[in-house]
């Protein structure tokens, strides 16, 4: 059973930075997309990107483009979301999720959360204003 753990949340200042990471474990092997997703309160879990498990394609959604990257290192099982520019708007609880699915990387796939099989219990990231 895979295990998705994410850690380095915290809280910014607008314009800050913050770099989360997701340590996978258990099965990996099978896995094929990993995805960052947020949800703030009261509202719908929102796709932030995803990337090949083994390869370094990515694609982000249109709110964090410019402002976030993300990479992988399979050899390590760990996949990071770098956030740079942070706005307060990005105030949520970010979770790592992982997909078996060979899907391509088109965000209308992967970025839908029923496409993902394993998921993180989340970390919590505020930005003040």
């Amino acid at each position: 059973q895979v295990q998705l753990v994410e850690s380095g949340g915290g809280l910014v200042q607008a314009g800050g930075s913050l770099r989360l990471s997701c340590a996978a474990s258990g099965g990996t092997d099978n896995l094929y997309i990993m995805g960052w997703f947020r949800q703030a309160p009261g509202k719908e879990r929102e796709f932030v990107g995803s990337i090949i498990w083994s390869g370094s394609n990515t694609v982000l959604g249109d709110s964090v483009k410019g402002r976030f990257t993300i990479s992988g290192d399979s050899a390590r099982n760990t996949v990071s979301l770098q956030m740079n520019n942070l706005l307060p708007e990005d105030t949520a609880i970010y979770y790592c999720a992982a997909s078996r699915a060979r899907i391509p990387l088109w965000v209308p796939l992967t970025g839908d959360p029923k496409n993902y099989d394993y998921w993180g219990q989340g970390t919590q990231v505020t930005v003040s204003s």
